[in-house]
């Protein structure tokens, strides 16, 4: 049965621009009958946007400037405002919803974004109540309240036991909440990549067999890489440094500038990553869950930050990783010499590394399995539907994460 699904993103950061074309991508070839479109809700709500009408910045691309210029410190108090603006906004958007789905009709609606999901389920169940409405969320966890789930919500799909927790606390049920193993990730972080790493070391201009840090910090980079690479330049650990540093011309341009005891490679945006990973030993970089996950899924042992200038939905992410151990958590990256040298103690590092190792997140191909669960629910609730293969499905089904029962 061909389905038609679409799945709404914004570019507000990377992270849901690339868990909506990493879901497309595995729909499309895991499932060949499904019609899978992307939304960018920005472009539809354009109108509607307030930021833009008082400076002509959109409020997505407000957010991206916050990121790239490290004002992160600013966001406690900005997402009460943008919040506000949302609900104020909630009719209008509600409408510009209803006429987008009575335009485009589909069988399920998938949502990679937080704020909006109110509006989405409510523009649905007014103007197309067949449509199964999904949120994915691509936080550790949630932020409440009305930043990922609602009460409003229909069906949740969580990437941790926290998320899930938190969806059973605000009254969703078993049947309505699913857990996957992690966070959705691009289809290249599960596929074979075979190289030598010691002659693609060399060939960057890196020592064969010194003890390799990856530094990221997002598309957009940070100005906290210049100092990350000073201090640890004053160190004597024995150490190289691969670093991204996304769209930032000017951090890369002073990178590689900056002249340091260690061999270090600079690289602007790529679209590699997992490549560069898959040279390092380690990780450093800011608490967000696609970095984390990505470094993760290589084995590699993470340093990260978390404070006031932490975005507060990644502040879980870091005592996630404190309390999985897969990683070493400071309060400041004016500590990271000592974290870097406590890290590369052989003791520690290979604890570290166990730990890492041992996450295995196959959440990008759970999901697809979670959603026609999904639909085969939803069609059997739907009055007079045509429904008896489903039903025999869902009487089968039952929230659960992948492999087994999810815990109360």
């Amino acid at each position: 049965m061909d389905r038609r699904l679409t799945i709404v993103f914004f570019d507000a950061g990377g992270g849901h621009r690339s868990a909506a074309e990493a879901l497309k991508s595995v729909l499309e070839s895991r499932k060949p009958t499904w019609d899978v479109a992307l939304l960018n809700l920005q472009e539809l709500l354009e109108r509607l946007d307030l930021l833009k009408k008082a400076t002509g910045i959109r409020i997505q691309d407000g957010y991206n400037l916050l990121l790239r210029n490290g004002w992160t410190q600013l966001t406690p108090y900005l997402l009460p405002v943008l919040q506000t603006a949302v609900r104020w906004q909630h009719r209008p958007t509600v409408d510009l919803l209803g006429c987008y789905w009575k335009d485009h009709p589909r069988d399920l609606v998938l949502s990679v974004i937080p704020h909006f999901n109110r509006a989405l389920r409510e523009s649905l169940r007014l103007t197309s109540p067949g449509t199964a409405f999904v949120t994915v969320l691509t936080d550790f966890a949630d932020y409440p309240p009305h930043f990922w789930m609602e009460r409003e919500s229909e069906y949740l799909i969580c990437g941790t036991e926290r998320a899930a927790q938190q969806a059973f606390g605000l009254g969703h049920d078993r049947q309505h909440v699913f857990l996957a193993s992690g966070m959705v990730m691009n289809p290249v972080f599960y596929q074979p990549l075979e190289l030598d790493r010691s002659r693609e070391r060399e060939r960057l201009g890196l020592e064969r067999n010194r003890s390799t840090g990856l530094v990221l910090f997002g598309g957009h980079g940070s100005r906290t890489m210049l100092d990350i690479t000073r201090r640890l330049d004053d160190t004597k650990a024995d150490l190289q440094l691969i670093l991204i540093c996304g769209r930032n011309q000017k951090l890369r341009h002073a990178l590689e500038r900056l002249r340091t005891r260690f061999p270090k490679f600079v690289e602007g945006f790529s679209s590699e990553i997992h490549y560069y990973m898959a040279l390092a030993d380690f990780f450093i970089g800011k608490p967000g869950p696609g970095s984390i996950s990505e470094a993760l899924k290589f084995h590699l042992p993470v340093i990260i930050e978390s404070n006031r200038g932490t975005l507060p939905q990644e502040r879980y992410n870091a005592q996630w990783v404190s309390e999985t151990a897969t990683g070493i958590v400071l309060t400041s990256f004016r500590r990271i010499s000592q974290a870097v040298e406590k890290m590369l103690e052989p003791s520690t590092f290979a604890r570290l590394r166990a730990n890492a190792a041992s996450y295995h997140n196959r959440a990008l191909f759970e999901i697809p399995r979670f959603l026609d669960e999904i639909c085969a629910r939803h069609q059997s609730s739907i009055p007079g539907a045509n429904h008896t293969a489903d039903q025999a499905m869902a009487g089968q089904v039952v929230v659960r994460q992948a492999g087994g029962s999810l815990p109360g």
